[in-house]
C-alpha cells in the first residue's frame, strides 16, 4: 500500500468514526466531514496542494459514490470499464483497452461498491445468486459476476453510453449506414414495419436500435421492455417503461421478459420494442408480432441475418414444444426487415446487411437483402473502406401504401 492509499484510510476511518449512522447524511455534510479531518490530520503536512486535493475527491468517492471508479464513469470518452478482481481494472477508450494504475483498497471494498451499484436498481448478488445484471443511474450497463462463481473475482462489467441518445445522423456522419439506407429505415418504421436488429456483442446493437426508435411517431403510445432500462426514447410523451426483477430471498418473486411481454399486451400498446431476446421470451415476442402490434422492434445476437432467423427458432424451442414449421411461420408472418450490425476489424460499426423476409416457402423462412456492405479496401489510417451497396427492391409494400408512404 503506498504512502498516499495509507492516509486515505487512516482519514477515511476518523470520518465514519465521527459519523452517525442513525442519520442519511447529505453529500455536502460528508464534503465538509472530510475537509474538517483532513485540517486536522498531521499526515496533510507532507502532501503537496494537488495531492490534498486529489486525496478529498478519492475519500468522497470512496465514501459516497464508485471509488476508484468514479472518475472513469464519469470520463464521456470511457466506453467500457472491466474490473477483473480488486487489482486488474481495465478501461475501453475509442476501441482500444488499457490496464488502469488503480485498484480497490480491500476485496470488500470492492463488493461494497457493488452492493451500492445493484441496490441502486432494486437488485440483488450475493453467494447464493452470484450473477446479476444492472445499471446505473446515468444508464450504464452493469453487469457483476461474484464468487463462488468468479474464482478471481468479484467481476463487474460497466458498459457505457453517451448522456445524449445517438441519432441516425450521427451514424451516418460516423459512416456507420448509408443515407439511402436511413431514408429508407424511416419510411419502414413510419409505415410500422416489425423490424429485428441483428449482431454481435459490442456491435452497436442497443445504439442503433434506440436511433431507429427516433422515427416512431410522437403520438404514439410505446411499450418498452428490458433487462437492464438502457433505451432513451426522446419526445415520446406516451411511453411506459418495463424492466425486469430478480426473484430474492425475502419473497419478491422474479419477473421476466416473458411475463412483461406478456402483461404489455393488455396496456393497449402501438408499438412494443423489446431491447433483447435471448431465450424462451423470443415466442412471446413473436406472439405479440403476429397479433397486430404493428411497428414493434427487438435485437438479438447472430452473425448474419440468416443466423438470426436459426438462432429464433432455437430460442422459441426453449420456451415451446413446437413443430419446426409452426415456429418458421410465425417468424415469417411476425418479423418484416432484419438489419444486421458488425464491429469490423478497425473497431468501427457499420450496417453490413438489411433483409426483407419474404415468407415461409418450402419449409424455409425466405429472405432477399436489400443492402448489403461491400469492403473496397483499406485506408492509410488502417479503417475499413466500403459502402452499404443496394442489392434489391422491397416485396411487401402494402404497409407503405397503407400509411400514405411512397415505396422505397
Amino acid at each position: 500500500m503506498t504512502d498516499l492509499q495509507s492516509i486515505k484510510q487512516k482519514v477515511r476511518d476518523r470520518v465514519r468514526e465521527k459519523m452517525d449512522y442513525g442519520r442519511d447524511y447529505q453529500d455536502d455534510e460528508v464534503g465538509d466531514l472530510i475537509d474538517e479531518e483532513m485540517l486536522e490530520s498531521p499526515e496533510m503536512a507532507w502532501l503537496s496542494l494537488d495531492q490534498r486535493l486529489r486525496l478529498k475527491r478519492e475519500l468522497f468517492d470512496s465514501m459516497r459514490r464508485l471509488d476508484v471508479l468514479q472518475i472513469f464513469v464519469e470520463d464521456p470518452s470511457v466506453t467500457e470499464i472491466m474490473i477483473n478482481g480488486m487489482d486488474n481494472i481495465f478501461v475501453e477508450r475509442a476501441g482500444k483497452l488499457s490496464k488502469l494504475e488503480l485498484s480497490f483498497d480491500s476485496k470488500e471494498r470492492l463488493k461494497d461498491v457493488i452492493q451500492q451499484i445493484v441496490a441502486g436498481c432494486n437488485r440483488v448478488v450475493n453467494e447464493a445468486s452470484p450473477i446479476v445484471d444492472a445499471r446505473l443511474s446515468d444508464g450504464a450497463r452493469v453487469n457483476v459476476v461474484m464468487d463462488p462463481v468468479a474464482l478471481n473475482g468479484p467481476i463487474v462489467t460497466i458498459r457505457r453510453f453517451p448522456k445524449s441518445p445517438i441519432t441516425m445522423e450521427q451514424l451516418l456522419a460516423f459512416g456507420s449506414i448509408s443515407k439511402e439506407a436511413m431514408q429508407f429505415l424511416e419510411q419502414l418504421v413510419l409505415a410500422h414495419y416489425n423490424i429485428f436488429i441483428s449482431g454481435g456483442t459490442g456491435s452497436g446493437k442497443t445504439t442503433f436500435l434506440n436511433a431507429l426508435s427516433a422515427y416512431v411517431q410522437k403520438d404514439e403510445r410505446i411499450i418498452t421492455i428490458e433487462d437492464s432500462a438502457e433505451l432513451q426514447l426522446l419526445g415520446v410523451d406516451n411511453l411506459v417503461r418495463l424492466e425486469t426483477r430478480n426473484g430474492t430471498t425475502s419473497g419478491c418473486r422474479e419477473i421476466g421478459i416473458r411475463e412483461l411481454i406478456r402483461t404489455s399486451l393488455r396496456m393497449r400498446p402501438d408499438r412494443i420494442i423489446v431491447g433483447e431476446v435471448r431465450g424462451a421470451e423470443a415466442l412471446d415476442m413473436l406472439q405479440c408480432l403476429n397479433t397486430g402490434h404493428d411497428g414493434s422492434m427487438s435485437t438479438g445476437h447472430a452473425n448474419s441475418a440468416s443466423d438470426m432467423l436459426s438462432r429464433l427458432e432455437n430460442m422459441v424451442l426453449m420456451g415451446a414444444d413446437l413443430p419446426l414449421a409452426a415456429i418458421r411461420q410465425q417468424i415469417a408472418s411476425g418479423i418484416d426487415l432484419i438489419v444486421h450490425l458488425g464491429r469490423l476489424r478497425d473497431k468501427t460499426r457499420k450496417v453490413l446487411e438489411i433483409a426483407e423476409v419474404l415468407g415461409y416457402e418450402n419449409g424455409e423462412v425466405a429472405i432477399a437483402p436489400l443492402f448489403s456492405f461491400e469492403e473496397q479496401g483499406q485506408g492509410d489510417d488502417g479503417k475499413v473502406v466500403g459502402r452499404l451497396v443496394r442489392k434489391g427492391e422491397l416485396t411487401h409494400k402494402g404497409k407503405l401504401q397503407a400509411a400514405g408512404l411512397s415505396t422505397v
